[in-house]
């Protein structure tokens, strides 16, 4: 933050290829940085930061408007198909530091397609990841952004329903994170709207952590 009347919010998205993660940052930002297309393989080969501009009329604190900012950090998918784990895992460790190193990261966001099953009884590698990066705070920084959430309803599903018939490991995996769950739905409205939607949670996740962030130093 700059000043009370203004904040940058600093969000880092995590997540296995094809995931949706470049897509989902797109909308987080309001505009295209970051390539995102269908691929046999993994598109995203590098980390990249993103900015959003500045957004007014959006929340209140204190009894005041604040002018938001979003800079978001796109990491390649992991596992990747021709990186090694361990490239792009130092790839995203020197991303956060130099990106969020003092400034400190908000949330970190677990990109899932909402029409793919996490199972197996161990962490996903994308989980590993966040907790290998993040340390032991890793729970208070952690959010699951489901992609394609319009293929539930596609399915005769609402979102408690989904939820309800989910595989023990994401329970699990929600169990850890508080609850902290985002759906992005993309049939039927617009990307403005969506990008609303998926920031207002966004936002009540941060509140509830009273705007602490996890520094990298």
């Amino acid at each position: 933050m700059t000043d009370s009347n203004k904040m940058i919010i600093n969000l880092a998205l995590f997540g296995m290829t094809q995931s949706g993660k470049s897509s989902a940052g797109n909308i987080l930002l309001g505009s295209t940085d970051f390539h995102s297309s269908f691929a046999p393989c993994s598109v995203t080969r590098e980390c990249s930061l993103g900015r959003s501009c500045h957004l007014h009329g959006f929340m209140r604190r204190g009894g005041q408007e604040v002018t938001l900012q979003i800079r978001v950090l796109d990491t390649p998918g992991y596992p990747h198909s021709t990186l090694s784990k361990a490239h792009v895992k130092q790839e995203v460790k020197e991303a956060l530091e130099h990106h969020f190193g003092q400034e400190g990261l908000h949330l970190a966001l677990l990109v899932q397609r909402a029409d793919v099953p996490l199972c197996g009884q161990e962490a996903s590698p994308s989980v590993q990841m966040i907790q290998e990066l993040l340390g032991h705070a890793w729970k208070n920084y952690t959010a699951i952004l489901f992609t394609h959430a319009e293929k539930i309803e596609e399915a005769g599903f609402n979102e408690a329903e989904y939820l309800h018939e989910a595989s023990d490991t994401l329970l699990t995996l929600l169990n850890s994170i508080q609850h902290r769950y985002i759906f992005q739905h993309k049939k039927g409205t617009s990307l403005n709207e969506q990008r609303i939607k998926v920031l207002e949670k966004i936002m009540e996740f941060i509140r509830e952590n009273s705007y602490q962030v996890l520094t990298f130093k």
